[in-house]
């Protein structure tokens, strides 16, 4: 059988799929000065494969089946399985029906929109895969036929997967890039030494589809081991919404990196509670140069009313200091749009991500994600219509404090803040400088940051705007 696995390039801005957001996938379109760059470095920085057509990949190639790899041309098969996001769907679907007419393929979606919106696309393919594909990509590639809505449940022996097929994804070697500093990664794949989240932010997707569980230390070496011989030095992004929630793996981990002398740096995603200088210092020899973590609020209230356990200030600015002098990436999550938040709760968040000063800050927009716990809560707010503006960056229901005018300047004002400061650029070098010009026009450009955000908010119906 020939298998076709169709990982589409996204269509409009910078689009992520895969892992991104439980699924779901994100689009990205600058619509500032500051927000256009960073949709720029976005694309040259951010092109890494997707993990689950890996998995995929890997999983027909060894019942003998031939795969063949995709991400826009319509190729031709005996079936093809297409990833599914809620940012570009009418893209995947209008690839499906021209599979299915040039060459009367049988087509089937999996991933996040196939699974938590089955009633959305279900009309214009043949099946689709809800839940963790692999389970039923193994059912497939041992003879069984799908038609409607097929169950795939979750494996819950991870080790048991076979590494995913990166060579049937890949045009050239080492043709990924990646990175968070101005050099990107040259070979960097994804990750998954865990899967799912044991945490509850209500408006978390990662969680949703199905139980946490973790691969071996063992299995986790014996894939980046394979990575290594095949491809050099390697750049790994792990995928793990926390990488560091089982302290003791994570260690085996590092320890069998280092033991191996496997030639690798790597970055992951964690909670900053999980990390300590002791922890950090091992990841550090052992490869780690970047960590992500989720701030999302300054707000300990706000955090707590959507099921996230607050981290106290002064923890998350040692880790992010400690984390520097070591030459350490950080990069810091944002989530604008809670159902407490008010303009100046998000300015607040926003003088604190400066405060904290983590090298890079992802700001988003608070999006109810099909199957997460707090659409139903948000559900009879929602005014938006088009599934794929729910993209992480538009405002899809009526705030209850903030208006949509509202809420675009302030993210574009978060990005412009943040990212347009002499400080920043030093810290982001790594350099030492603590020159008194670069501390006079950081308080010049905040001064007129500010000011400007005064002068929105109080011509857009705000009577909280400060100069504060």
């Amino acid at each position: 059988m020939r298998v076709v696995i169709a990982d589409l390039k996204g269509t409009r801005g910078f689009v992520n799929k895969d892992t991104i957001v439980g699924g779901f996938g994100s689009r990205f379109q600058g619509f500032s000065w500051t927000t256009r760059w960073i949709e720029r470095m976005r694309k040259v920085y951010q092109n890494v494969p997707s993990l689950h057509s890996g998995y995929l990949a890997a999983i027909f190639k060894n019942a003998g089946h031939e795969v063949v790899f995709t991400n826009g041309p319509v190729v031709k098969g005996d079936v093809a399985l297409v990833l599914s996001s809620i940012v570009d769907y009418r893209n995947e679907l209008e690839w499906a029906a021209t599979a299915k007419r040039r060459f009367g393929m049988r087509v089937g979606l999996f991933g996040a929109m196939a699974t938590h919106a089955p009633e959305v696309v279900a009309a214009g393919v043949d099946f689709i895969i809800k839940g963790e594909p692999e389970e039923a990509a193994i059912r497939m590639a041992a003879g069984e036929v799908f038609s409607g809505v097929v169950q795939s449940l979750p494996i819950n022996d991870l080790d048991s997967l076979p590494f995913p097929a990166w060579n049937l994804m890949l045009q050239k070697r080492g043709m990924n890039s990646f990175g968070r500093s101005i050099f990107p990664a040259g070979s960097a794949f994804p990750i998954l030494s865990s899967r799912s989240c044991p945490e509850f932010c209500t408006y978390c997707p990662h969680r949703i589809t199905a139980p946490y569980r973790a691969r071996s230390p063992e299995n986790v070496l014996a894939e980046i081991e394979q990575l290594c011989a095949t491809y050099g030095k390697t750049y790994l992004i792990f995928r793990d919404p926390l990488f560091s929630e089982e302290r003791e793996r994570s260690v085996a981990i590092a320890e069998g990196i280092i033991r191996k002398k496997l030639p690798v740096e790597f970055e992951c995603e964690t909670r900053l509670d999980d990390l300590d200088t002791n922890l950090i210092d091992l990841l550090h020899r052992a490869g780690m140069r970047a960590i992500t973590f989720g701030v999302e609020s300054v707000s300990p209230i706000t955090l707590k009313h959507v099921g996230r356990r607050p981290i106290p200030p002064v923890h998350q600015k040692a880790i992010v200091q400690y984390c520097r002098q070591l030459g350490i990436i950080t990069h810091g999550f944002y989530v604008f749009g809670f159902l407490d938040d008010t303009p100046d709760s998000l300015r607040a968040t926003i003088d604190y991500s400066i405060e904290l000063d983590s090298a890079v800050a992802l700001f988003k927009i608070l999006t109810p994600y099909p199957g997460t716990p707090i659409l139903k809560q948000i559900a009879p707010l929602i005014t938006e219509t088009n599934l794929e503006k729910f993209d992480g960056y538009t405002l899809t229901f009526k705030h209850p404090h903030i208006t949509p005018e509202q809420m675009r300047f302030l993210l574009g004002s978060a990005y412009a803040r943040f990212y347009v400061r002499p400080s920043w650029a030093r810290n982001y070098l790594g350099l030492q400088s603590q020159a008194e010009w670069i501390r006079r026009l950081d308080e010049y450009t905040h001064k007129q940051q500010v000011a400007n955000e005064v002068t929105f908010l109080t011509s857009h119906g705000s009577k909280e705007a400060s100069t504060q």
